[in-house]
C-alpha cells in the first residue's frame, strides 16, 4: 500500500521509497516492528468469515455447473466458480481494505487522524455514512472477481496429494496476484484519496497514473506482493485441507 500510494516527488527530489526493501527498512527504522503490521486489525477480524464465504462461494459456483456431484469441471467452469467466490467476499473485504489502507498511509505521513481500526470505521461512517466505509467496492470487485477465478482454477487443477498442497496453494496465490495487482493499485489510490478527488472513480485514477507515471505504475508493489503471495496462500490452502479432513473425520455424513 505504501509503495502504491507514495506521492510523486518534486523535480530533483528522490522517491520516498526506492523499492520494496527500502520501504521495509524505513518502516522498520521509523516505526519499529509493529509498523509492518499497521492497519491489520480490520483484516484479521474479517479473515475467518471472509475465507469461509470465499470457499463457500467457490463450492456453490461448482455445484451450480454440475449435473451430478461427480462431474469434472472444465478450466473455464472452475474459473467461473472462482469468480463467484470473489463476488461473495467483497462485502467483507471492501471495508477492511479501506481501513487498512488509510491506517498505513497515516503511519507513513506521520499524521494521526485515526487511533485505530475501530476509530477509523467510526469516523468514516460519521463523515460519509456507509458509502464512506465501502468506498472502493467496485475496484475491490474488479480486483477480486477475476483474481479469485485464477486463484481457484490454478489450485483445483493441481495434483492435490498431501506433499503438494503447499506448492499448489502458493502457486495459486502467485497467479491470483498476477491478475490482481493493477486493480489493487487503483483501489489503494482511490481509497486513500481525499473526498472528491476522483469524481469519475477508477477512470480518473487510471488516467492520472498513466499520464503522470506510465503503465508501469499499475504494477507498483509487485515485489512485495509476490514475496507475500506464495507463503500466505500455501498456508491458506493447507489450513483448508486440514480443516476439511478433520471435519470429515468428526462428521463424515455432514
Amino acid at each position: 500500500v505504501r509503495l502504491q500510494t507514495q506521492p510523486k516527488p518534486q523535480p530533483g527530489q528522490p522517491l520516498l521509497y526506492s523499492g520494496t526493501f527500502d520501504c521495509f527498512r524505513k518502516t522498520l527504522v521509523k516505526e519499529g516492528f509493529q509498523g509492518l503490521y499497521r492497519g491489520m486489525a480490520a483484516p484479521i477480524i474479517g479473515v475467518t468469515p471472509m475465507f469461509a464465504v470465499c470457499f463457500f462461494g467457490f463450492g456453490l459456483g461448482k455445484r451450480l455447473q454440475q449435473r451430478t456431484p461427480d462431474d469434472v469441471l472444465t478450466y473455464p467452469q472452475l474459473f467461473a466458480a472462482g469468480m463467484l467466490s470473489g463476488v461473495f467476499t467483497t462485502v467483507i473485504m471492501a471495508p477492511g481494505e479501506r481501513i487498512k489502507c488509510l491506517l498505513q498511509i497515516q503511519a507513513a505521513t506521520g499524521e494521526t487522524k485515526y487511533k485505530g481500526s475501530l476509530d477509523c470505521a467510526k469516523q468514516l461512517y460519521r463523515e460519509a455514512g456507509i458509502r464512506g466505509v465501502y468506498k472502493g467496492t467496485v475496484l475491490t470487485l474488479m480486483r477480486d472477481v477475476p483474481a479469485s477465478g485464477m486463484y481457484f482454477m490454478t489450485y483445483d487443477v493441481s495434483d492435490l496429494s498431501a506433499p503438494k498442497i503447499l506448492f499448489a496453494g502458493g502457486l495459486a496465490g502467485i497467479f491470483n496476484w498476477a491478475v490482481a495487482i493493477p486493480p489493487d493499485v487503483l483501489k489503494s489510490r482511490f481509497q486513500t484519496a481525499p473526498a472528491g478527488k476522483y469524481p469519475n472513480g477508477f477512470r480518473d485514477v487510471l488516467k492520472e497514473l498513466i499520464r503522470e507515471e506510465g503503465i508501469a505504475s499499475l504494477y507498483k508493489g509487485f515485489t512485495a506482493v509476490m514475496i507475500r503471495a506464495f507463503p500466505a496462500n500455501a498456508a491458506c490452502f493447507l489450513g483448508f485441507e486440514v480443516a476439511m479432513k478433520f471435519l470429515n473425520w468428526v462428521a463424515p455424513g455432514l
